[in-house]
């Protein structure tokens, strides 16, 4: 049993920091869960979609805990956001945040997390240039749901919703965060893997 995991295909970086077991697994999909919800609550409001940097944690967690662990963890963010924590952007919570404007990029969040894992264990997250790309990539899934679900939001009370006027609510704003963004996390994620080589590296006799 304990070889029983959800770090399912090739190792990312949570597998080369951490041994692959489910009590690991449930501790960082958990934690995963826990810094995307420390993230929302880094936002400058606007409406209808305030500027969060939930975005960037969400991309992080995919890319360290691979498609599974990935997908679940944001499963799991969005399910106690719904059941009434207060880890939706500027502390909200409940059905009404999913139903609302902000609905789509939150399940976006969950196939943006397992397309960049899928990417991070086909070692995108290994190089700079790459995992730039692999950033960019996930944020624009997450607009793939956001926008459409945020059109119908807007129509549904009364506000234009037309392709201009939705580009203008839930996506323009947001293009030169994502870019740094996506450069931050590519960042992050190589020195990691760096900081990783090294200490493999000493341990060798």
């Amino acid at each position: 049993m304990s070889n029983l995991t959800l770090a399912l295909g090739k190792p990312t970086l949570a597998d080369r920091i951490f041994s692959r077991s489910i009590a690991v697994d449930a501790v960082l999909i958990a934690a995963g869960a826990a810094l995307t919800a420390v993230a929302a609550q880094i936002a400058v409001p606007l409406w209808p979609v305030p500027i969060t940097g939930q975005t960037l944690a969400v991309l992080l967690v995919g890319v360290t805990l691979g498609a599974v662990r990935g997908g679940i963890s944001m499963v799991l963010y969005a399910a106690l956001g719904i059941i009434g924590l207060p880890v939706f952007s500027e502390s909200s919570s409940g059905w009404s945040v999913v139903a609302g404007p902000t609905g789509g990029y939150i399940i976006g969040f969950i196939f943006s997390a397992i397309l960049t894992g899928w990417l991070a264990q086909r070692e995108w997250d290994r190089k700079l240039l790459r995992a730039f790309v692999a950033f960019l990539i996930g944020s624009v899934v997450t607009f793939a749901f956001g926008l459409p679900w945020l059109a119908t939001f807007l129509g549904a009370v009364g506000a234009p919703n037309d392709l201009q006027s939705v580009l203008q609510a839930g996506l323009y704003p947001f293009i030169l965060g994502g870019v740094i963004k996506s450069i931050l996390g590519a960042g992050i994620i190589t020195l990691a893997w760096v900081a990783v080589g090294r200490r493999d590296r000493k341990a060798q006799p």
